[in-house]
């Protein structure tokens, strides 16, 4: 009985969990069924009123089976693109989006509430432009006018899920100059997200991670995993770190304190910490290419990490956090399994405090580096110094090592060092070189029977021998004294060797012998430098000796500089031009204050370069501390091709200047602008056969050139341009890899106005009437202005002025005088004689004020005065005279646009034109120009007669500006 009583208990059992399992069955298959449409529908009107990015996706499921057991809405490849400026930029793909839907408030209340949301095989691209401008602001909240309906149906979030798999997200800071590239990131994070208090609970793991700071790598192909708790009070908009634990490869971190987040920044106080762990867990975090390294190779000892981060960070305030970090290092041991003798007593205790984050505060404590690798083969450094500007000191550096010994017990791989290194430095006092102060010092450095061999090149660099002494006696430049006697080495063959010794840095005596010849490519490839593609050749024999005052206070019978210089096949760049410079042939002559180019054959790209001249001063410009290259130069070439020379065109430099790093990256489909070196103070006299600029052909350059603090003059300078001779002065200045601003002052005589209007891109935009005219003109005109990042002109930003003559023309059916000659019945107005007129007009803030000037038209003498603008808005004047000699006439007012003119007859008031704003700061336009409102005629009168005032004093600006220089 007991038995068959059992069984119908367990029969029943088993009924009801079939029916429960059944139902939920039935339930998750007919809910998507049931609801699709409300969901879909809701879902979609939820990101149309909430995002301001664009959203694509492919196909929509409803289901429960794809994160099993909640009912979700899922997209399939999912691409959201990024808020403006950034609308055509990715922001998110993903091959799935998710969200969970609650079941209560669906069924019960038709609802669609999203309590969950997974994202799965995604990539993340955040990036915050120079600017400060964001990609990310997509999410766009619209409070409503109304009160709030909390009994209506829609759309909500109240999260307490987010799942990401398998994301990689790339997050790029320009204004801060931070890069974070994670890879194959995976995130959960737990909590009741809606409240207004909750714990956040965090899953991270992250395969590979990149940080980099001002381009310079802190962390590169790490490993990361965090268990993170954090509560987070969203009222107060405040984090407090409970339980974060944090792992960097092998490296444990904890983390605690809090962050609040401001109206104007944020306050914070995060403490760090690694305690207790090994070297080996330490060395982890060290570059990828030396964790080969510590696999094969035996390390001991204790190791130490603390860091806080404590403080205010206000833009408005110039308020900014204190950091303070601290590393500990004890009893290490290194030894590879072929060391004769262990690295033994490794030891560190580094304090590093930064009060504002300001370098120029920084305070370095390394109270103790030391390690032995036995007897009388050991190293000990003390060093302490705070602050940049005015820098204490306090050093006491000393050591004798074996490098042969020291590389064994390392078990180097890629690099064979022998050599007995022996330094001994002791310094104290205050560095300064504004105020030309150097700590007391007393010290040596020698390096007796060096070698060192890679395996990127079979020959070593052997029989480097060094003896280095510094020493300064009352803490000042002037007794301050540097010899270094010798320093040489031999190289496949070829000996080098320099003597040098320099003496009161306040006025430096110097006293410099070097020579030898050093196979630069092979050099390279020792230290395996990828990219120097050169085998190029520097042979020196020189002999330096003099004083730095003999040359700025022109004593230079008292300067014996000689010797010479010679490269060959050559390699070099600058940080802002986009490709290398190949010096073929570099043949230089010292002689006392000067360095002769004897010979110096160059090329960029197309372009090519031969000088002959000097440099002045080198040797100073070497010594000071902000020097500039003072020279006098002939420049002959065939070919200059300025567009390879604008800053953000491609090309081989890898070693761009930030600035230039990042305009390219967001504005990749910009040229950018030449940009001057600010070390230069030479002149060149020019003779170039063909300079191109943007397709415009510039034949037979002469004259005169120079560059002076990052700017470019022009003076005398002559060229053929469309069959005519054109002479110029101008003066040319970056402002940054986008911008620049010019002044020029150009005369052509007798240029065919058809060919000037098909060749020259700024005669089409600037004269459009041109097209209607054919014959012979000439131009006396001055203009300044900006150029825009395609180092194009910035029209609004043009001022200046000047005349026009029209020697021998033909102008035709030009439509405003067409217009006029329709509107009083004289067609010959469709073919005006216009030889030998010159029209004077003046330019600024994108309007062209015309000085009245009269031609003939038959028998009629019309006369034209007024403005126009660069977009073809018309305010113009014309008179009719007629018999006798034009005596009498008639007004004509003339508006509307160059291709839809306007006439009225016998009228005086037209309607004027108000300028466009321009800000020359930030080279941008403010305002176009536009239709005036209705005014009196005295009101249209003195409005004009500003404006062209002001054209004309900017005229007149350009003439003194290019007469200074």
């Amino acid at each position: 009985m007991l038995m068959k009583r059992f069984k119908r208990i367990i029969l029943k059992i088993l009924k009801w969990v079939g029916i429960s399992i059944t139902s939920i069955l039935f339930l998750m298959f007919i809910i998507p069924i049931l609801f699709p449409g409300t969901i879909s529908e809701q879902v979609k009107i939820f990101a149309n009123q909430h995002l301001a990015g664009k959203l694509d996706y492919r196909k929509t499921h409803l289901t429960f089976f794809r994160h099993f057991p909640s009912l979700t809405v899922s997209v399939d490849d999912f691409l959201l693109k990024g808020s403006k400026p950034f609308q055509n930029d990715t922001l998110l793909a993903a091959r799935e989006v998710a969200v969970g839907i609650n079941l209560k408030n669906l069924i019960f209340d038709r609802e669609v509430k999203i309590d969950e949301i997974y994202v799965t095989n995604a990539y993340g691209n955040v990036f915050v432009n120079s600017k400060g401008e964001a990609n990310y602001n997509v999410y766009v909240s619209k409070p409503s006018k109304k009160p709030k309906d909390t009994t209506g149906s829609g759309t909500s979030i109240k999260l307490d899920l987010i799942k990401l798999k398998n994301w990689n997200i790339t997050y790029r800071d320009h204004s801060a100059k931070i890069l974070v590239d994670a890879k194959g990131l995976n995130y959960t994070g737990r909590g009741g997200l809606s409240e207004d208090i909750f714990d956040l609970e965090t899953n991270l793991d992250i395969n590979k991670i990149d940080f980099s700071l001002n381009r310079i790598y802190y962390a590169k192909q790490k490993t990361v995993h965090a268990d993170l708790i954090t509560r987070i009070n969203t009222n107060a908009l405040t984090f407090v770190l409970r339980k974060n634990e944090l792992r960097i490869n092998d490296l444990p971190l904890k983390f605690t304190g809090f962050l609040s987040i401001l109206k104007d920044g944020y306050n914070l106080d995060i403490n760090a910490a690694s305690e207790k762990t090994t070297i080996r867990d330490m060395i982890s975090i060290l570059p990828p290419q030396y964790l080969d390294w510590a696999k094969d190779t035996k390390i001991e000892g204790n190791s130490d990490l603390f860091f806080n981060l404590k403080g205010r960070f206000s833009e408005q305030q110039n308020l900014k956090p204190r950091l303070k970090a601290r590393l500990l290092v004890s009893d290490g041991f290194v030894s590879n399994g072929k060391a004769p003798v262990p690295m033994n007593n490794l030891n560190m205790d580094l304090n590093v405090d930064l009060p504002s984050l300001d370098t120029n505060q920084l305070a370095i404590d390394l109270k103790n580096l030391g390690f032995d690798l036995g007897p009388n083969n050991s190293f000990k450094a003390v060093v302490k110094t705070k602050g940049l500007n005015e820098m204490p000191v306090n050093a006491d550096i000393k050591g004798a090592v074996d490098l042969q010994t020291l590389d064994q017990a390392l078990g180097l791989k890629d690099i064979d060092v022998r050599g007995l290194m022996n330094t001994n430095i002791k310094a104290n006092g205050i560095f300064s070189l504004d105020k030309k102060l150097f700590p007391k010092t007393n010290g040596y450095l020698n390096l007796k029977n060096g070698w060192l061999k890679t395996k990127y090149y079979p020959n070593p660099i052997q029989n480097i021998n060094i003896v280095a002494n510094i020493i300064n006696t009352d803490g000042t430049f002037k007794s301050l004294g540097v010899k270094l006697n010798p320093f040489k080495f031999d190289f496949e063959g070829n000996p080098v060797f320099v003597n040098a010794d320099l003496q009161n840095f306040e006025d430096v005596l110097y006293k410099v012998r070097a020579k030898g010849v050093l196979n630069v490519g092979r050099i390279y490839r020792v230290f395996a430098r990828k990219g120097f593609d050169v085998s190029g050749l520097i042979m020196a024999d020189l002999s330096l000796n003099g004083r730095q005052s003999y040359a700025t206070t022109g004593q230079y019978s008292k300067l014996d500089n000689k010797g010479t210089l010679i490269l060959k096949n050559i390699k070099a760049t600058t940080e802002f031009l986009p490709k290398s410079f190949f010096i073929k042939e570099g043949n230089f002559r010292f002689e006392n204050e000067k360095m002769w180019f004897t010979k110096f054959l160059a090329t960029y790209g197309k372009s090519d370069f031969a000088l002959n001249g000097y440099l002045l001063n080198t040797i100073n410009y070497f010594i000071e501390r902000k020097g500039t290259l003072h020279g006098k130069f002939t420049l002959n070439s065939n070919y200059v091709l300025v567009d390879e020379f604008m800053a953000l065109k491609n090309g081989d430099n890898s070693k761009k200047s930030i600035d230039v790093e990042y305009a390219k990256v967001e504005n990749p489909k910009s040229s950018g602008v030449v940009i001057i070196p600010k070390n230069l103070d030479v002149s060149l006299q020019t003779n170039i056969r063909k300079v191109e600029f943007k397709g415009l052909g510039l034949n037979h350059l002469k004259g005169q050139a120079s560059v002076d603090k990052g700017q470019v003059y022009l003076k005398n300078t002559s060229f053929d341009i469309i069959g005519s001779k054109m002479n110029i002065d101008a003066r040319y200045q970056d402002e940054s890899p986008l911008t620049a601003n010019y002044d020029i002052a150009l005369k052509v005589l007798d240029f065919d106005v058809q060919r000037a209007y098909k060749e020259i891109d700024m005669v089409r935009e600037m004269a459009t009437a041109a097209k209607n005219v054919k014959g012979i003109v000439s131009i006396d005109y001055k203009l300044k202005g900006d150029f825009d990042k395609n180092m194009k002109p910035i029209y609004p930003s043009l001022e200046g002025g000047g005349i026009v003559n029209l020697r021998d023309v033909e102008v035709k059916n030009l439509k405003m005088l067409s217009a006029v000659g329709d509107n009083i019945g004289a067609k010959a107005f469709n073919n005006p004689d216009m030889k030998g007129v010159n029209i004077e007009t003046h330019i600024k803030n994108n309007l062209i004020h015309v000085d009245k000037f009269t031609f003939k038209v038959s028998i009629l003498r019309p006369s034209i005065s007024g403005t126009t603008s660069f977009n073809g808005l018309l305010d113009l004047r014309v008179r009719i005279g007629i018999l006798p000699g034009g005596i009498i006439g008639f007004p004509i007012v003339v508006t509307g646009t160059h291709e839809n003119p306007k006439i009225k007859i016998f009228s005086k008031k037209g309607q004027g034109i108000l300028d466009a704003a321009y800000n020359r700061k930030l080279n941008k336009v403010i305002r176009e120009e536009r239709r005036a409102e209705r005014k009196t005629k005295r009101q249209q009168r003195k409005e004009k007669e500003a404006q062209e005032q002001r054209a004309k004093n900017a005229e007149k600006q350009i003439t003194k500006d290019l007469k200074e220089k």
